[in-house]
């Protein structure tokens, strides 16, 4: 439960010809990872027999995915019991899905030209809708007319004005055929020998020329039902081809079939390839299984291979803890939790796994940070009604919630209310805040002190025996932070700091200042300085993070301050003012003064709650990774991968 399970390295020494049936059961098992073979191995068996074998597969793989992505190819839903594989039937097979996907390819590429038409059209259309209502054909703007001045294009709204009257004295015309928010599309149009007075004029009004396309070639109805043909013609070729698609893969359903059940069955061997070794008619394989399980692979190996082997199995060592992957089983409830626990990083073999304390410590600081039983009961709904969306992480809702409703039933607190609706069962926070700093202040120690002790058990199980009783993370940094938690409270006492009170800070210190000056080589100078300036920061530290939970507390009573910011700001929305009074009747302005009192007050609720609570989330992770594992968390560990049956 607190740390990752027992694993055996695994070695099977077998004849190469047997290693794609032992693949299939050691990946049955579904908890063997594969290890690539330490550098002296190798030499010993330099072969590598399944590196052709697998090149093929995963061609093959690859192409039989793409053939499924593009095609809709829908996969057999039960996989035939299982067959040896051989490398010359996974190259028949690789060849067939290649000539397959050749065919698909080319499809694909027409489709594509197709797609590409289509949307050109596309655009051509919604730019034909600005010239809609304009009954010219559209080709002239496209040549030079005699005896015309004619131009198109867009001008300004605000110069339009301005622009006509200068137009009309240059003997043109303006039809303005479209108009949106800021500009005018019109046609300009006049005898040729005013070219150079109303080019001048339309440079004043910021014209800017409309190119026309091409295709524009004739008015703009005949062009539409042009281009609507051209369409429609598009896309009856694109349901064609999309229909010779689906006809390929029908011809090919058998094959494909086929291609997914070899697939299968080659997916373990293949996946083993990278790791195992040989040499002649010798393999080697290695990797990791979990202790406990040894048994059912024994079984495994005793009932489906026929043919001689030699399994052997041995406990890492600690120098091979980074190694060794990390295989962890928790209920299902805990999986949002896990989640974060890996967001921060696995947990290396051997170490401290802090699933279950983080979830207990994450339930009580967000309930005491954010104690209210109805906003507590809003979010568990919450994570009750989006359960399909959340997945996983629905019972981090349910029960971050209920941890609220607990907390505001001790507080008294419901939507805010502060032991006006409900009696608090412990106390008020907004009306005891030293006690809930002080709540806060211990708590932060007994976390700090579990966080190091957990970091002295990990040094300790890891060998590194020195670490663990000297460093300012070990029993000497525990000694530290409770000689200075005494020596700081019998000065609040008493205002005085004598003997007892110097040795319970200065001994510990200095046991960590000789364990630094060890471990730092260094010349004289800079290890001086490394050692003092190392030991000033774990005093430093101590201090800081201990501090650091001070916010628990600051978040409860932030939490009841809010709430009275909102009633306070519901209650001035809420008095109707003398001139509404005077406007429809006292009343009629009461019964809107309560409506309004009421929306400010669900509206300032959910704002809490949604805000706030994201808030309040983000400090107790920020309490959780930096003031708790941070302390003794590597979270470096090698994530398990075991092999597995089938393609992934």
């Amino acid at each position: 439960m607190f740390k990752p399970l027992s694993m055996q390295h695994v070695s099977l020494k077998l004849l190469t010809e047997d290693v794609p049936l032992a693949a299939q059961v050691l990946a049955d098992c579904g908890l063997f990872n594969p290890e690539t073979t330490t550098e002296t191995i190798a030499k010993e068996l330099p072969e590598r027999p399944g590196t052709e074998f697998y090149r093929v597969f995963s061609n093959a793989r690859s192409r039989f995915e793409k053939i499924c992505s593009r095609s809709g190819f829908t996969k057999p839903a039960n996989i035939a019991p299982y067959s040896k594989v051989e490398l010359a039937e996974l190259q028949d097979i690789n060849d067939k899905l290649c000539q397959i996907w050749l065919q698909i390819s080319k499809l694909e590429e027409q489709l594509h030209q197709f797609n590409e038409q289509q949307t050109a059209l596309k655009q051509l259309l919604e730019t034909l809708k600005i010239f809609s209502k304009l009954d010219v054909d559209l080709k002239l703007f496209q040549e030079s007319a005699q005896f015309l001045n004619l131009h198109i294009g867009t001008v300004p709204i605000e110069n339009i004005e301005h622009l006509i009257e200068a137009i009309a004295l240059a003997e043109h015309f303006i039809d303005i055929f479209h108009r949106d928010e800021h500009i005018a599309y019109l046609v300009v149009a006049g005898p040729d020998e005013h070219q150079e007075k109303v080019h001048a004029i339309l440079e004043h009004a910021d014209f800017q020329a409309l190119p026309i396309p091409p295709e524009f070639h004739d008015h703009p109805q005949q062009v539409h039902t042009e281009l609507t043909a051209k369409q429609k013609q598009l896309q009856e070729q694109i349901e064609a081809v999309e229909g010779t698609i689906q006809e390929l893969v029908i011809q090919n359903r058998p094959l494909l079939e086929q291609a997914y059940q070899t697939l299968n069955h080659a997916a373990a061997y293949a996946e083993l390839t990278e790791t195992y070794r040989g040499r002649g008619q010798l393999a080697l394989i290695e990797g990791w299984f979990p202790s406990n399980d040894l048994s059912q692979l024994e079984t495994a190996l005793n009932d489906k291979l026929n043919c001689p082997y030699v399994l052997s199995t041995r406990k890492p060592s600690p120098s091979e803890y980074r190694q060794v992957p990390s295989l962890i089983r928790h209920h299902r409830l805990l999986a949002p939790y896990i989640a974060l626990v890996k967001n921060y990083g696995p947990p290396r073999y051997g170490e401290f796994d802090p699933t279950v304390l983080f979830a207990i410590t994450f339930i009580l600081m967000f309930g005491t940070m954010f104690g209210d039983v109805g906003h507590g009961a809003l979010i568990a709904t919450a994570g009750w009604y989006f359960r399909d969306k959340l997945k996983t992480f629905t019972p981090f809702l349910i029960v971050a919630g209920f941890s609220s409703i607990f907390f505001g039933f001790l507080y008294g607190s419901i939507f805010g209310y502060e032991e006006v609706i409900l009696p608090a069962l412990w106390l008020s926070p907004i009306h005891n805040p030293n006690v809930m700093l002080l709540i806060a202040l211990y708590w932060g120690i007994g976390f700090i002190l579990l966080a190091t002790l957990i970091t002295v058990i990990n040094r300790w199980r890891e060998g590194d025996y020195a670490s663990a009783l000297f460093n300012n993370t070990g029993l000497a940094g525990i000694l530290l932070y409770l000689g200075g938690f005494y020596a700081i409270q019998k000065w609040m006492a008493t205002n005085t700091f004598d003997t007892d009170q110097q040795l319970a800070l200065l001994l510990p210190l200095m046991i960590i200042l000789g364990y630094k000056w060890h471990e730092n080589k260094m010349p004289f100078i800079e290890r001086l300085l490394v050692t003092l300036i190392e030991g000033l920061e774990s005093v430093i530290n101590y201090l800081a993070n201990t501090l650091s939970f001070l916010r628990v507390a600051a978040f409860s009573l932030n939490h009841a301050a809010l709430a009275i910011a909102v009633f306070t700001l519901a209650n001035m929305i809420g008095s109707p003012s003398d001139w509404l009074i005077s406007q429809i009747g006292e009343s009629s302005a009461n019964v809107i003064g309560t409506i309004a009192n009421g929306l400010v007050i669900i509206l300032g609720n959910l704002f809490i709650v949604i805000l706030e609570g994201a808030i309040v989330t983000i400090q107790v992770l920020r309490l959780e990774y930096y003031e708790g594992f941070s302390r003794f968390f590597s979270g470096d560990g090698r994530t398990f991968s075991p092999l597995t049956v089938g393609l992934k």
